[in-house]
């Protein structure tokens, strides 16, 4: 019991610790910072994370996976938008 809760918990910390990054990219529409190669490691790691978490059928590390992996998503998105849009006003 104590284990699932301190696993809960840590999920959440992780999980919830790429929020002030998307909410501080999209208010400064600035993302250059945020290393591409980091979020890419990211990205397959949670896949990978996402995949044993279902096999187990541990809804814990799934769940908290699959929302950072949404998460890691949304930045990489965000920081190509971004790029794409200094492109377009530098033009």
């Amino acid at each position: 019991m104590l284990w699932s809760i301190m696993g809960t918990i840590a999920a959440i910390c992780t999980t919830v610790g790429f929020i002030p990054q998307i909410i501080r990219g999209i208010k400064t529409r600035e993302l250059r910072d945020v290393s591409p190669v980091m979020l890419t490691l990211l990205l397959v790691g949670c896949s990978l994370w996402l995949v044993y978490g279902v096999h187990l059928k541990n809804p814990i590390i799934a769940l908290a996976n699959g929302f950072t992996l949404s998460f890691v998503m949304a930045i990489l998105l965000l920081r190509s938008l971004f790029r794409r849009n200094r492109a377009k006003d530098s033009l």
